[in-house]
């Protein structure tokens, strides 16, 4: 992999030997643009670049030159900083550990932050040491000096130069070739490849800079997906410890005896990231339930046929306290919150912990002798006992012949005390008799290779699975005041202990020495490496932890490391929080990069629209059984062919898969309940893929494989395919859920196994059920558990597929007498009593199963016989027969064909079959590639050169080629921009009427999608030239009550003004004169009286201000002569306004005083040149003055000053004008 960047403009490419993962940074984004007040902001400011993901021949790479001479390993994202936009690039690492022969972790040792919007850093990126040390020397020998044009010493430190030495630190780690985030137990083995969509963000510590990555990797099409997963470009770093020790042949104890090749033991500690933080930053829990320091380790022993693998976490107390730094003996422990408020985060935390591992056993180490760690100690039991885990149990009674069940135990375990006497550290390994009833009902996480032979095309062929054998159903949770020493050495015993209860579950010879060696070598490692992070130094006790010794030696580095640790908990901790909030993005002002690709984007839009195109059905057949043994292995040599291959039709006879399900497999004693038994299972799939492979010979078909086979305690599930059908097969994966005693046993539960075939997915699931016949409420909650709480990777529940199948005992029952019941068996009258199943009736009232179906049960009742006869039960009890064993189905692609049962009389129970037709979608992926190929071509054309390989800058790169979606509407808009909002321009539109007379019909809904019986547009009638009778906003908003005919009121009329004729005017002095109407949507009245309706739908502009009524001149001489004196043509004047009162000027009274006037010497000028000018105002009503002698007239009033047309109402020039006048003032 090599880095590549091109100067203008500006983009960086991560290349691959097939494809090339282009940056660019848009300039639009980065800086706010102008828009109006009521924009939306720019996605709150987050930088933007564009992406483009595409193989090697597409691009144009000759402008691009390489950026560094190291190999690119994979990037670990995007991050801001001041504004600045950089990529992540891992460029030094090393192999670490092999977990399996195909799964390497790399250590990260060095990375590159490469700017994408400027070059200022470029020349900071390498702080090598210089291969040619003359270049460094002077003109007169001595060192060149930076300032004057060297490069001895940087005056710029790199933004990201904190985030660098944190990253290259050696405490993070990455994996491209499986999910590092999860344990084994939880991602599958066939899995080829990364998919960093679904990897586990509490341990994903560049989770903030790899988010816009994964979500541009999402809206590609699965090919181009696949295709970035196998480039191993997107790389996802954990942080805490990772080591294998290889254990030769002679010292490990479980390989197999032919093979002399070694075993691995590996370790590997994943710290969270949720609440990461410095040893006194982070203390005690989060309101989300998150704690501080939190590890998950798993240590994992592999040989040539058996995977081993034990999970333990450890982390802060969950509760809210806070300790201050300080010299010894200052560093006081402070409780934040009190027990009450606290108990809704502890919940949270154990909640999840349950959810993610099972049932938790709580060992706490705090000392039982100083007080600060005793009040942690107190509260830490109270909110235990309070705990939500175990009063669920309580509340429902649960308590059978094991005792009371609890989901969350504690062990309060003095370490100092403990470790006090003669023996040392040594004397920790007491503890064992304390965990050792947990350890065995935790078990651990196993698998087995299988190898099988199958015939193919008629050649024989070896195929070899991993047969999950054990899960591991619970967790120890160890801590002590910051999780670090006493806890690593804890941790260790319990590993221990757990491989040493595998060997002898398994009959392995004794460890040796040498094996116990290497696995504290292992643990001490880690501890060092994890106490190095919280904490700043090694840690302490790890002396013994290697050599299970104490040594003088060991003593001194204890001390030493103490007086270390002080030093950095005092001084560097601030620093390094800031860098780890830095690399997870909390910082204030911190935001995430988005990315987007014009490109791909559309291009997976259409491909969806567009599927029908490139996929066809296909036909296959789904065979499922179910059968409870009742513990019975009498049967497994009798012939199961009636059951697995009954007698169809030949295009049925052989289905291409067949899902087999076993409830009671074991007995279900107190000692199996609690734990799993793989040889019962094992015995009876291969019973099964023998009689299957012989009906398959019998029509000559191809065998059967297992493809998987999953168990819980006593039930079952095994899923067989026929060999010519692997191709089609992909994703399978497997799960469980317990429903037994709340939970904790595996008496009562589901198995599934999902898969897709060709494009459909499939979700397999077999479920026992509570028992008794009137515990149908809790089977029903037995359900909602189970479809709830089973997942898949990826998060998946059992509703995420396309077809599911249930089948198994669910023990529902029939609600009638015995007798009835039976009488109604011998009628063969299956309608009563099926319409009195209780199944039935609580799925009609959807309390179960909702959305499922069932073909309704034609055959007698399968539970309870008599062993070995058809007669049901005659001992004391005398259940009431009942169809317990059921398949309920849900899918539009599933056609149940038949649904009965088998003659098999060794249970008490009879087995249950259904046959079923189900259409699959394939894709014919050649046809995808040519549809997207072309799409592609369609796209690169529509947005030109606005990509992340090649283009300018633009405001709106994100909308190249966006059409709009129907002809004549606006273009697309965006977060940056919205055409009806931005610089005050709205859209234009092209829709026109059908005709000069349709206007938009007004009375029509706002919704154009709700149902209305209005038309979209109307027909105005214009009578002769008149022109309109009111003003544009009034017409336009009654043009609905001209189209239905109404009339309106009659108005008088002045005829249209001439230039020139003064007559015209003069003969209507009686009417007052107004000013000319202002531009309207309609087109000014012509010689035919018609209006028009503009072909654009633009937001009209603002009205012009009208002068108040009250000043607008009454006179009609006055108008008439001030517009006679002009020679333009004026407009027709609008109608006359409603009537008001006039007050005749001689006898008016002084309402207000006139303002002053400006000369209007160039306005009268420009408007005798060209244009008309409006009508003047109204005269305005005025309050006379004391009189002054001259200027009065015979009544003693002030004569008015002379109106000019062409003033407005605050002219200049006015005041000689208004001599005699004076203000109204209150009297």
């Amino acid at each position: 992999m090599k880095l590549f960047i091109k100067d203008s403009p500006r983009a960086i490419a991560l290349a691959t030997d097939t494809h090339v993962l282009i940056f660019r940074h848009s300039v639009a984004a980065g800086t706010q643009r102008q828009a109006s007040t009521t924009s939306l902001p720019d996605s709150a400011g987050a930088p933007r670049c564009i992406v483009e993901f595409a193989p090697w021949e597409r691009q144009d790479m000759s402008e691009y030159r390489s950026l560094s001479s190291l190999k690119a390993q994979g990037t670990l994202g995007l991050v801001t900083i001041n504004g600045d936009v950089f990529l992540c690039v891992v460029n030094g690492s090393s192999t670490v550990a092999t977990i399996r022969p195909t799964e390497t972790v790399q250590r990260i040792l060095s990375v590159e932050f490469h700017c994408l919007n400027r070059g200022d850093y470029d020349h900071l990126l390498n702080e090598q040491v210089n291969p040619f040390p003359g270049d460094g020397v002077g003109d007169d020998g001595g060192p060149l000096d930076y300032a004057n044009g060297g490069h001895r010493e940087a005056l710029l430190e790199h933004p990201c130069l904190a985030m660098k030495k944190l990253l290259s630190g050696g405490s993070f780690y990455y994996s491209a070739d499986f999910d590092l985030t999860k344990r084994l137990q939880d991602r599958p083995a066939e899995a080829s490849t990364v998919a960093i969509d679904s990897l586990d963000a509490g341990f994903l510590w560049n989770t903030y800079m790899i988010q816009p990555l994964v979500d541009f990797r999402s809206r590609l099409s699965e090919r181009e997906r696949d295709a970035l997963d196998h480039s191993k470009i997107l790389t996802s770093a954990i942080r805490g410890f990772a080591a294998t020790v290889t254990v030769p042949a002679s010292s490990s104890p479980a390989r197999t005896r032919a093979s002399g090749f070694p075993s691995n033991m590996t370790l590997i500690s994943r710290l969270s990231c949720r609440r990461a933080g410095t040893r006194f930053n982070a203390r005690g829990v989060d309101d989300d339930g998150n704690v501080a320091n939190f590890v998950e380790t798993e240590t994992i022993f592999c040989t040539d046929s058996v995977a081993f693998s034990y999970v333990q976490c450890r982390g802060s107390v969950p509760i809210f306290w806070e300790q201050t730094s300080g010299l010894p003996g200052q560093q006081k422990i402070t409780l934040t919150r009190s027990a009450e408020a606290t108990q809704p985060a502890f919940d949270k935390h154990f909640d999840a912990l349950e959810k993610a591992y099972g049932d938790v056993h709580v060992v706490n180490l705090l000392s039982e002798e100083k007080s600060s760690e005793t009040q942690i100690t107190r509260q830490y039991d109270y909110h235990i006992q309070e705990s939500e885990l175990n009063r669920r149990v309580e509340e429902m009674g649960v308590e059978e012949e094991t005792g009371p069940h609890e989901h969350l135990k504690q062990i309060n375990y003095d370490f100092h005390a403990q470790t006090r006497g003669p023996n040392g550290y040594e004397a920790a390994s007491g503890i064992k008799r304390y965990i050792r009833p947990s350890a065995m009902a935790f078990e651990y996480f196993l698998t087995e290779q299988v190898a099988e032979t199958v015939i193919k095309d008629g050649r024989k062929q070896s195929v070899v699975s991993d047969n999950v054998a054990l899960t591991q159903t619970g967790v120890f949770r160890t801590n002590c005041l910051d999780c670090l020493d006493r806890t690593n050495l804890v941790q260790t015993i319990i590993s221990q202990h757990a491989l040493e209860l595998f060997l002898v579950q398994h009959g392995e010879r004794s460890p040796t020495s040498d094996f116990w060696a290497r696995h504290g070598t292992l643990w001490a490692d880690c501890g060092d490496a994890l106490s190095k992070i919280y904490a700043g130094t090694g840690a302490l006790k790890s002396s013994f932890t290697r050599s299970g010794k104490m040594s003088l030696a060991g003593a001194l580095a204890d001390m030493r490391k103490s007086a270390h640790r002080l030093y950095i908990n005092n001084f560097e901790d601030k620093g390094r929080q800031n860098t780890i909030d830095m690399l997870l993005g909390r910082l204030i002002g911190q935001m995430a990069v988005h990315l987007y690709d014009p490109i791909n984007d559309w291009v997976t839009a259409e491909l969806s629209r567009r599927a029908p195109e490139y996929s066809a059905p296909r036909q296959i057949g789904i065979y499922v059984g179910t059968f409870n043994l009742n513990g019975k292995t009498s049967g497994i040599n009798d012939d199961l062919s009636a059951w697995l291959c009954p007698q169809l039709d030949e295009s049925l006879a052989v289905p291409e898969v067949v899902a087999v399900a076993f409830q009671e497999i074991v007995q279900l004693d107190v000692q199996q309940i609690m734990a799993t038994d793989p040889h019962r299972r094992t015995a009876w799939e291969e019973v099964v893929r023998k009689t299957l492979n012989a009906n398959a010979q019998r029509h000559g078909s191809d065998e059967y494989v297992l493809l998987r086979g999953g168990q819980l305690v006593g039930a079952s599930l095994s899923v067989f395919v026929k060999a010519s059908v692997l191709p089609y097969i992909k994703n399978v994966e497997g799960a469980v859920k317990k429903t037994g005693m709340s939970g904790m046993a595996g008496n009562k539960g589901a198995v599934a196994i999902r898969l897709e075939y060709a494009d459909t997915s499939l979700c397999l699931v077999t479920a026992h059920l509570a028992a008794g016949f009137a515990n149908y409420e809790e089977r029903n909650q037995d359900y909602r558990t189970i479809s709830q709480g089973l997942r898949f990777q990826r998060n998946r529940s059992i509703e995420d597929h396309d077809t599911i199948i249930w089948f198994g005992d669910f023990n529902y029952r029939i609600g009638m007498e015995n007798e009835r019941a039976r009488l109604l068996i011998k009628r063969g009258d299956f309608g009563t009593l099926y319409e009195n199943d209780q199944l039935n009736l609580q799925m009609v009232h959807g309390r179960t199963f909702p959305f499922y179906t069932e073909k309704t049960p034609l055959f007698l009742p399968t539970y309870k016989y008599n062993l070995g006869t058809d007669e049901y039960d005659s001992s004391e009890k005398a259940r009431i027969p009942a169809w317990c064993d059921r398949i309920v189905t849900k899918g539009d692609n599933l056609r149940q064909l038949y649904y009965d049962t088998a003659p098999l009389k060794f249970s008490d129970h009879r087995p249950v079959w259904g046959v079923f037709q189900c259409t699959i979608s394939v894709v014919d992926q050649g046809q995808k590639d040519q549809i997207s190929a072309e799409l592609y071509a369609k796209r690169r054309a529509a947005v030109a050169s606005h990509t992340a390989s090649r283009g300018e800058d633009s405001d709106d790169e994100s909308l190249y080629g966006y059409e709009s979606v129907e002809p004549g509407l606006p273009p697309a808009s965006s977060d940056r921009r919205k055409w009806w909002l931005d610089n005050g321009m709205p859209a234009r539109s092209t829709v026109k009427p059908p005709s000069d007379r349709y206007v938009p019909n007004s009375a029509r809904p706002p919704n154009p999608f709700g149902p209305t019986t209005e038309a979209d547009w109307v027909k105005v009638e214009i009578p002769g030239s008149t022109p309109p009778s009111r003003t544009p906003s009034v017409a336009v908003g009654t043009v609905a009550s001209l189209a239905r005919g109404e009339s309106l009121p009659p108005r008088r009329l002045p005829p249209p003004f001439v230039a020139g004729n003064a007559n015209a005017v003069a003969a209507h002095d009686n009417a007052p004169v107004k000013p000319p109407r202002p531009a309207s949507a309609f087109a000014e009245a012509g010689e035919a009286g018609k209006v028009h309706l503009k072909h654009t739908l633009r937001k009209p502009a603002p009205p012009k201000p009208e002068k108040p009524a009250l000043l607008r001149s009454e006179s009609g001489k006055s108008t008439a002569s001030a517009a006679s004196g002009r020679s333009v043509a004026l407009p027709p004047p609008p109608p006359p306004p409603e009537p008001r009162r006039v007050v005749p000027a001689a006898k008016s009274e002084l309402a207000f005083p006139p303002p002053p006037r400006r000369a209007a010497g160039s306005l009268v000028a420009e408007g005798a040149k060209g244009g008309g000018a409006p009508q003047p105002p109204p005269a305005r009503m005025l309050r006379k003055a004391p009189p002054s002698g001259a200027g009065a007239d015979g009544d003693g009033n002030p004569v008015l000053p002379p109106r000019r047309a062409a003033n407005g109402l605050m002219d200049e020039g006015g005041l000689e004008e208004m001599g005699g006048w004076e203000a109204l003032r209150p009297s």
